[in-house]
């Protein structure tokens, strides 16, 4: 059977033979009209019809809480007929369009804007007629209707559509979403893909954050921002979505919450705090900066002249206040100064810089211990440590220089590591720069010292808030990533995740030293939600939490229980990565005593690998496990890993037999209930939450969790009658339906062989009976 795919507009071609079409290739859906073949019959079957998309731009303008949005995208027919049909928008949940406008090739043409219940139907009936469900995931939402005039043979339709709505604010937190989800639809990609989002307001605007897609931010001031995201023959496989906070404090505090409203574990929970992008001269921080360059004979050349510069921008970027010292080592170590400097001498320093020269081998050791010594303890003070090479002279034991700095290191310093090329110690830099609340960055072959050292330090020229602390009221919070709190500079932002048991409105109270008084800043009305929320919030979660899991494991050692943890995170929330990919490379992933021997098996790989701290391969793997750690948006599939596992809401599912299979399933343990494919049942289900639409939106054969039951949608014959129960697990597995189970209809409902599952259904409002067998 094709399969209908989605982008965020949908082209439905009205067909009197349904069975000959194919979806639109890009914005939309498209179900041909039966095409004009002549002289004689149309041929049986007739070629699938698909559209093309040349283009998808999306222009937004936000002025305080009002938003209009304008598409505007061309259709291209690539068939040998021509088509027509009727144009769908699905509204966003939860937006109410006060006004639109609709224009195809520049004229304007009428529209209508379909309520929740039209839009539904609509839907439903495509789903019933077509017997595929992928636009389940709409059908919660209303739409934008309208007709669409032929489009001939090798023609183009550019359709424009213009709609303003007002977005509500809650504590501070506005939330914009444009439905760009084309993966459902979509069978081939998008040649080009844009959104800009400008916006406007009164009130100084804090965070800025998209948990969907990586975009770039422009901000000149508090109260504008240009957002861009643009991408080139692309499936986009989810909607666009833009968090920004408005607030008069000094800094804003906004929190994001999620609880599944079916199952009893606690919550997901994303704090949002920002600062001025306007630096205060007056009410800036003064810091100290400790400058430790490796001069060694292996930086000789281009590297060293690189590393140069980065210290010069550093040098002539430091803020009027700021202190500064510079420790060129080697065999032995040099400073610039004995004592820290005032930001007047950065020229002389800078010519300083000017006369070294790479020679000698590497004391790590010295260096940092000299750095540490002329360090002092009533600023913030930022350590930058630019090496290539692994320490060779004095102190070379990498444990042993780990607990000299530790020992040694006051609570205001910040180590940031730059490892350089391949040939550097990623366990002792790594070590360093997390034991002192900083972080590493590692500089490749192919990448510029300069540019990469300069760029960072643009980013943390401003402190604002340092030693921060959280405190969430009476709610309690756990696993929280990132762990220490990092200090906040001008124009950044924190984004802490966390778990939260409890629910209802807080007040959460952030704490900081502002030139070494503590500041408190208190946000009442904040919301840990009891049920519904920021679906994405799961998965960002369990990305932060397996990147600090693989980078424990990494630095010291594997251990069972940690790995245990990497394996169930990875398969219940779809973590894929080059070192969890156990849903894509395990035949059995579902129920307990599957998982423990993936366990087994990944903990005894583990004890088994070496140990390399060294080389390309290490560096690479450091660095990508920061990312994960550091991760503002879930992991990403693997396009590779599209046919196996999928996402839908806030679940992760892994195709088995062609069977979407919930992960949270676990067939030794959970209830069944089986509900036959497009029955008056299947469509309650369906509308019973946006997870399980999404959830059956996958395919005609799914199993999905809810409330712990399990729901197997199962196939039908064209009389509606059910054709087969089994589910397709590895073959040792015993299944839990029951043999002997008989499924009729009735005109109340079904007859399902699972205890406790009318309860179940019943409070979806789904009528059914008691279980049914035979004797």
């Amino acid at each position: 059977m094709y399969r209908m795919r989605h982008f965020s507009a949908i082209l439905i071609l009205v067909p009197a033979v349904l069975v000959m079409v194919s979806p639109v290739s890009a914005d939309g859906i498209i179900i041909p009209e039966p095409p004009i073949c002549g002289p004689g019959p149309c041929p049986s079957p007739f070629p699938i019809a698909q559209l093309a998309i040349e283009y998808h731009h999306v222009r937004v303008k936000i002025e305080d809480q009002i938003v209009t949005t304008h598409v505007d995208q061309v259709f291209r027919n690539d068939n040998d007929w021509q088509i027509e049909g009727i144009y769908m928008f699905p509204i966003p949940v939860g937006a109410t369009i006060n006004e639109f406008v609709l224009w195809i090739d520049g004229e304007p043409v009428e529209g209508k804007v379909l309520t929740r219940e039209e839009a539904r139907q609509t839907y439903e009936d495509i789903v019933r007629t077509m017997r595929d469900p992928a636009l389940l995931e709409y059908i919660d939402r209303g739409a934008v209707q309208a007709s669409i005039f032929p489009i001939p043979p090798g023609g183009t339709r550019r359709i424009e559509l213009e709609y303003t709505e007002v977005l509500t604010a809650e504590s501070g937190l506005l939330h914009y979403r444009y439905p760009l989800n084309t993966e459902k639809f979509s069978t081939m990609p998008l040649e080009e893909v844009s959104i800009s989002v400008k916006g406007e307001s009164s009130v100084p605007i804090r965070a800025l954050y998209s948990p969907s897609h990586e975009i770039s931010i422009d901000r000149e001031d508090d109260f504008e921002f240009l957002v861009g995201y643009e991408a080139y023959d692309v499936t986009p496989d989810k909607d666009f979505d833009l968090f920004f906070s408005i607030a008069e404090d000094e800094f804003g505090l906004n929190l994001i919450s999620f609880r599944d409203r079916f199952s009893e574990e606690d919550g997901f929970f994303l704090l949002l705090a920002a600062p001025s992008v306007e630096v205060d001269p007056e009410s800036s921080i003064a810091k100290d900066v400790i400058l430790v360059l490796d001069r060694s004979g292996s930086m000789e050349g281009e590297k060293f002249q690189q590393a140069q510069e980065a210290l010069q921008f550093i040098l002539d970027h430091l803020n009027p206040e700021d202190r500064f010292n510079i420790i060129a080592f080697s065999t032995g170590a040099t400073s610039y100064a004995r004592s820290l400097r005032p930001a007047s001498e950065a020229e002389d320093a800078s010519r300083w810089v000017d006369s070294l020269s790479a020679r000698g081998s590497t004391d790590i050791n010295l260096a940092l211990l000299e750095a540490l010594a002329i360090s002092g303890k009533e600023r913030p003070t930022m350590i930058i440590f630019l090496t290539d090479g692994l320490p060779t002279v004095g102190v070379t034991d990498t444990v042993e220089i780990v607990e000299n700095v530790q020992d040694n290191s006051p609570e205001n310093v910040r180590l940031f590591a730059f490892g350089i090329g391949y040939d550097v110690d990623t366990f002792l830099l790594d070590t360093l720069a997390q034991s002192n609340h900083g972080a590493t960055t590692y500089v490749t072959p192919d990448q510029a010292i300069d540019e990469t050292v300069s760029g960072f330090y643009a980013k943390v020229n401003d402190p604002v808030l340092t030693n921060l602390g959280i405190d969430f009221g009476d709610v309690t919070v756990y696993d929280i990533y990132p762990e220490p709190l990092p200090d906040l500079f001008a124009g950044s932002q924190l984004i802490l995740v966390g778990r939260y048991k409890g629910s209802g409105f807080e007040t959460v109270t952030l704490t900081g030293e502002v030139n070494g008084e503590l500041q408190e800043f208190r946000y009442p009305e904040q919301r840990f939600r009891s049920s519904g929320g920021g679906e994405f919030l799961p998965r960002l979660w369990a990305t932060r939490k397996i990147g600090d899991l693989l980078n424990e494991v990494r630095l010291q050692g594997p251990e069972e229980e940690l790995v245990d943890q990497i394996v169930r995170l990875s398969i219940r929330y779809g973590i894929i990565t080059p070192y969890t990919s156990f849903l894509v490379t395990e035949s059995n992933t579902f129920g307990e005593e599957a998982q423990e021997t993936i366990v087994e098996d990944a903990f005894e790989s583990m004890l088994a690998a070496p140990r390399v701290v060294t080389g390309m391969g290490a560096v690479e793997r450091a660095a990508e496990q920061s990312k994960i750690m550091g991760a503002d948006i879930a992991a990403e599939l693997p396009q590779n890993s599209l046919d196996l596992i999928r996402l839908a809401g806030p679940n992760t599912f892994r195709s088995v037999e062609g069977v979407w299979i919930d992960t949270r399933f676990d067939p030794d343990s959970m209830q069944i209930l089986s509900i036959p494919f497009l029955s008056e049942d299947y469509f309650k289900l369906a509308g019973s939450s946006e997870a399980i639409s999404a959830a059956l939106a996958l395919g005609d054969k799914v199993i999905v969790v809810s409330g712990g039951i399990a729901y197997q949608i199962i196939g039908v014959d064209e009389e509606g009658d059910p054709v087969q129960i089994a589910l397709p697990v590895v073959e040792d597995e015993e299944s839990v339906i029951d043999p002997d189970l008989e499924i009729s209809p009735s005109e109340d409902g079904f007859n399902f062989g699972c205890p406790g599952a009318a309860l179940a259904l019943g409070l979806m409002g789904i009528p059914v009976l008691k279980r049914k067998v035979r004797s």
